[in-house]
């Protein structure tokens, strides 16, 4: 079991990403902070862990929604810095929710600042411990890690989980990413690591068999990339039901309309009628336990 007395991590839902919470002579950083429906749940409990600490900066992995979906709040109670990776800079400064993905995945995140970027091989010192930044593309072109060697700790963000990873996002957008997920995880093989915290799910330090399992799913999504796409479409119907809670035939036919729009490698993949693919996904969100039936709706069960 993890257990460093300066460093938190609050495991979270599949909804919102894991909060690690840095405690060290500067204050408190968290690292990543959820989905913005989570946000009660989470100004609580990294108040909780910080204890008298303030709260003097935020650090995201990457800026998908359920990693940064709790900086706005974070940062209008605290008055903290928001650290950011390259990449995304701008979009940011525009807030330009196209290119950022919130509209392309119908998902929220409330406006917020950055007050610094940061680049891969960096340092960033939390916890009073050295954090190497380092690249981690594949689920996310401008994703990093944050790897304290005296620690022999990793913060994988989604390049590796206990059972998997995170969605290959740019194949979606015809840019190249399983290569670059098969080269972040020789990457982490390379590190050899004693403790992993992940994204989402627990700390954990079988990670070798993780590295793995990793492996071989990237071979198999590789080997017909409308694998990856599959996924990615239950993911995003999954977690937008997770959200609502409950959605209809109609609501999950919608949400494949819009992503379809907006997608021409989801397109080329489904040629049939968006009814019929939130039909289809919806039996796939039965089979796996995620959504049960109640007439001609789905209910999220977790």
């Amino acid at each position: 079991m993890w257990a460093h007395d300066k460093i938190k991590v609050l495991e979270r839902g599949w909804l919102s990403s894991n909060n690690i919470v840095m405690l060290g002579a500067e204050g408190a950083t968290v690292v990543d902070t959820a989905y913005v429906t989570d946000v009660d749940d989470t100004l609580r409990l990294i108040d909780e862990a910080r204890g008298d600490a303030p709260l003097v900066r935020i650090v995201n992995t990457h800026l998908h929604s359920d990693h940064a979906g709790g900086n706005a709040a974070l940062q209008a109670r605290h008055g903290c810095a928001v650290w950011i990776p390259p990449g995304e800079s701008e979009l940011v400064d525009t807030w330009d929710e196209a290119r950022l993905s919130y509209r392309h995945t119908s998902q929220q995140c409330p406006r917020f600042t950055s007050d610094r970027v940061f680049a891969p091989h960096d340092t960033l010192h939390m916890a009073d411990e050295d954090w190497l930044v380092l690249p981690a593309p594949g689920h996310d072109h401008a994703m990093v890690m944050l790897w304290c060697e005296r620690l022999g700790t990793l913060i994988s963000a989604d390049a590796l989980w206990e059972k998997g990873f995170g969605v290959i996002f740019p194949e979606l957008a015809g840019i190249p990413g399983f290569a670059q997920q098969r080269d972040t995880l020789d990457l982490i093989a390379q590190l050899q690591p004693r403790w992993v915290i992940p994204g989402h799910g627990k700390p954990f330090q079988t990670v070798d068999a993780a590295l793995q399992v990793a492996r071989s799913r990237i071979d198999w999504l590789s080997e017909e990339p409308r694998r990856n796409t599959d996924n990615a479409l239950k993911v995003l119907l999954a977690f937008k039901l997770l959200e609502a809670r409950r959605m209809t035939h109609a609501d999950l036919t919608a949400l494949v309309e819009a992503s379809l729009s907006r997608n021409a490698v989801m397109r080329a993949h489904y040629p049939m009628p968006p009814e019929a693919i939130a039909a289809a996904m919806g039996e796939q969100l039965l089979r796996a336990g995620a959504a049960v039936r109640e007439g001609d709706a789905w209910v999220a069960t977790r």
